[in-house]
């Protein structure tokens, strides 16, 4: 009888190979199946074996090379063959990486489940750009929403944003124009500073900031394409504020 394999869900953080933890390093390199979503970055697919199993399940708005089930389902599969199965994904897999589900599916088959965390989305990119989520003179509560998901204009993010706080949205760029108008709508104010960082931790890393009125316009004009998170907050004019104030001390 063939025995079951386990499922690891693994985060590949950022997307720097640097940035894994050394359990996550050593499961890639170890691996015999890699099930991997498109945030995953070639640089750390290459550290896989070379007769290791790289299966794509990569997600696009709007078109999924497979759907979640049919995902969880595969997992499954691959480990009742015997196999242990690396799930790896961008990020952390317990913040919008869906790897509840395929965790709960998995153990509803009996297949036994390892979670390895990984730097998120979001400390990985504040962390490139030099971005303190929380800082003692502009933010002390930081929130996370989705940016892509159905019934965005129902969701009630009042008092997710504003002074005192830092919102972090993921997969945002498609609905910036939603989002902009959706927080000004709920009370935050047209200038509110905010960050666009696209393709943290990699070599092609961009940080466009702006204010929150002219987000839409600032992504279409400077082409931001995902994966990108925009950080809404007074937390991403600090840089602005130490030049401003050093430029001050100088002169004085």
């Amino acid at each position: 009888m063939t025995q079951t394999g386990t499922i690891f869900l693994v985060g590949a953080g950022p997307g720097d190979p640097d940035l894994l933890t050394l359990r996550a390093a050593r499961l890639i390199e170890q691996a015999q199946v890699i099930v991997h979503d498109g945030l995953v970055s070639r640089d750390i697919l290459n550290l896989a074996k070379p007769h290791a199993r790289l299966i794509s399940v990569a997600k696009q708005r709007s078109k999924h090379t497979l759907p979640q089930d049919d995902i969880n389902l595969l997992l499954v599969r691959e480990a009742k063959a015997g196999h242990d199965v690396v799930r790896l994904k961008g990020g952390d897999p317990l913040i919008f990486g869906r790897g509840g589900e395929e965790a709960e599916l998995a153990r509803a088959h009996g297949v036994k489940v390892e979670i390895v965390p990984g730097i998120s989305a979001a400390n990985g990119a504040a962390a490139a750009a030099q971005i303190a989520l929380t800082h003692r003179d502009a933010a002390s509560i930081v929130s996370f929403v989705a940016g892509q998901c159905k019934g965005l204009s129902d969701q009630d993010w009042s008092g997710l944003a504003g002074k005192g706080r830092t919102l972090v949205i993921y997969m945002g760029v498609k609905t910036a124009p939603q989002i902009a108008e959706k927080l000004m709508a709920d009370g935050l104010a047209p200038d509110m500073p905010i960050a666009v960082i696209e393709n943290a931790a990699r070599a092609d890393m961009r940080v466009v900031r702006g204010l929150l009125a002219g987000l839409p316009d600032l992504v279409i004009e400077q082409q931001i394409k995902s994966p990108a998170l925009i950080v809404i907050g007074e937390v991403t004019a600090r840089e602005d504020a130490a030049v401003a104030q050093l430029a001050l001390e100088t002169r004085q």
